[in-house]
């Protein structure tokens, strides 16, 4: 392996590794996995691990103890994402409308991620993939909104995951919650006139993009992942169109109630 392969793959490791303390939540203080177990779970030679761990010490996000482990430091790098997507929160919240322009970000984000993902993913990278669907799966079959809708976004960030590119992987992780808050709003959106069906088309749309991606072929990800947030826009669309009808035969029916 050249050294500069060698760097690639102990700055995908670094972003894999930061996105571990991220799904785990760990916090200021708490220890991460030893390079053993890091190894086994990335599955990568320790070389590598110990790049990318050496790596974020430098940034300051970790900090390694002689003979005592590496641990989470108190870091904003920790946070960068959640607080440069703040500001699109706040729009969203005023004005859920703006989703719109999140669903036209992830279909230029995601077209890449999925082909990226159908070329590199690893056997981890599907095996997380196939467990984020059927945890998506279970949610559904379950009727449980909230969960389902985090189960979403975490299969799409998986797919972000296996394009193993660092920055449409950081671009993805920093968005979450903008993602999580938008495919809960949307979901709720296309589940109001036809909830069971929804759900099955919905759910064969991501098996379709999934099962692209364990295949290798990458033109037809790009192309269901397409298909899949055009559909997810037009069923929005529909929604709030049903909606405003609705608010306007409620309105002539009703001459004296407010605007």
């Amino acid at each position: 392996m050249t050294k500069q392969s060698r760097s690639r793959l102990s700055d995908q490791v670094a972003e894999k590794i930061r996105q571990l303390i991220q799904e785990k939540h760990l916090q200021p203080g708490d220890r991460i996995p030893s390079e053993r177990q890091l190894a086994e779970q990335l599955e990568v030679s320790r070389v590598p691990i110990r790049e990318a761990l050496r790596s974020l010490c430098s940034e300051g996000l970790l900090v390694t103890r002689r003979g005592g482990g590496t641990y989470v430091q108190d870091s904003d790098l920790m946070n960068w994402p959640a607080q440069s997507i703040a500001p699109l929160e706040e729009l969203l919240h005023e004005d859920p409308l703006y989703r719109y322009d999140v669903l036209e970000a992830r279909r230029a984000l995601e077209a890449s991620t999925a082909w990226h993902a159908a070329h590199r993913a690893t056997e981890a990278d599907k095996k997380r993939i196939e467990h984020c669907f059927q945890v998506m799966v279970r949610h559904q079959q379950n009727q449980d909104a909230d969960l389902s809708a985090r189960a979403d976004a975490q299969f799409h960030l998986a797919i972000a995951m296996a394009s193993h590119n660092v920055v449409l992987l950081q671009l993805m992780n920093g968005l979450f919650q903008l993602v999580f808050s938008t495919v809960k709003e949307n979901r709720r959106a296309m589940f109001e006139f036809d909830n069971a069906r929804e759900v099955e088309i919905l759910t064969e749309q991501h098996e379709g993009v999934m099962k692209a991606i364990l295949n290798g072929d990458a033109d037809r990800a790009r192309e269901l992942i397409g298909h899949h947030l055009d559909h997810v826009q037009a069923k929005v669309r529909l929604s709030e169109e049903n909606k405003a009808r609705e608010q306007r035969i409620f309105r002539f029916s009703n001459p004296l109630s407010p605007p």
